[in-house]
């Protein structure tokens, strides 16, 4: 599309920060990439955020997930920092899980992502 210049109204291109998408936080943002995009992460994180704090909690509002999978993600989730454990020493123990603040922070700056992709949907439907 053009203006009354004659200029087109493209997108501007994306600036790197660095010179270099091979520099040295390349690998920490594709690990991150990684992390979010496993299989159920995003469930888990967002059940986290509206109330889940036991295992029974996460299973009962994440659709299709299994046991076995739900308890790795979990502790997955726990060695990246994301989702802090704890244990409260009762008959039975009980364990609970919450939004550790590096999870809080993650889901906020993948707020952007979620309306992008609603935005998308909503183009690619009609």
């Amino acid at each position: 599309m053009s203006t009354r210049s004659g200029e087109t109204n493209s997108p501007q291109p994306l600036r790197l920060e660095r010179a270099s998408v091979h520099d040295d936080s390349c690998p920490s943002f594709q690990g991150a990439l990684e992390l979010v995009g496993r299989r159920w992460t995003g469930s888990i994180l967002f059940a986290a955020a509206h109330g889940a704090r036991r295992f029974g909690e996460y299973r009962a509002v994440i659709a299709g997930i299994s046991d076995r999978l739900l308890a790795q993600r979990l502790k997955e989730l726990e060695a990246e920092g994301l989702i802090e454990r704890s244990v409260i020493p009762s008959t039975p123990v009980q364990i609970r899980y919450a939004l550790a603040p590096d999870g809080q922070a993650l889901l906020a700056a993948l707020q952007p992502l979620v309306h992008w992709s609603a935005r998308r949907s909503v183009r690619r439907a009609g």
